[in-house]
């Protein structure tokens, strides 16, 4: 009798002791879902990665792809004339390639937040046609944002390979 292999189970990381500042819990909540979410993608098979799993198309590599240009635009001003588009890798990109690029414009966007003490001012932009949110708002969605999407991704990455955990 064979048996099939088990799928991965990652031990499930409890949400991240952090220090007791407004600043600290916020950040510090935000690089853990982050770091989520690039777990969830790093080892992933090929060509599931990129397959979509559900109708409107998600998968997996779009996902952190996706996340990869809005951290960009919210925190390194970038301008995002498609944010559809964003949902998809293109095909010559690969997965090691768009989880580096990701890691990196985390590293970069927390290098602008490290320059800012104050929650309730504007984030430093270089986009002038539009105003800047405030700190706050800014990692407040962002954690909404990477929350959500890492969430989707649990569930794609079980449905393509068994593998679950944080």
């Amino acid at each position: 009798m064979t048996t099939s292999p088990r799928p991965h189970r990652r031990r499930d990381a409890p949400p991240p002791r952090t220090g007791n500042t407004e600043t600290e819990v916020l950040r510090g909540f935000l690089d853990y879902l982050r770091g989520s979410i690039a777990a969830k993608v790093e080892g992933a098979p090929e060509p599931g990665i990129r397959t979509a799993a559900v109708p409107s198309g998600t998968n997996l590599l779009g996902l952190l792809h996706h996340l990869t240009c809005v951290e960009q635009a919210l925190f390194l001003g970038a301008r995002i004339t498609d944010w559809q588009a964003t949902f998809h890798a293109a095909p010559e990109q690969s997965a090691t390639a768009i989880v580096t690029r990701y890691r990196e414009t985390v590293a970069e966007a927390n290098e602008v937040l490290d320059a800012c003490a104050d929650l309730g001012a504007p984030l430093p932009r270089s986009r002038p046609d539009t105003p800047a949110p405030a700190v706050r708002w800014a990692l407040t969605h962002m954690i909404e944002e990477t929350g959500r999407h890492a969430g989707h991704a649990d569930v794609l990455r079980e449905l393509l390979d068994g593998a679950t955990g944080r």
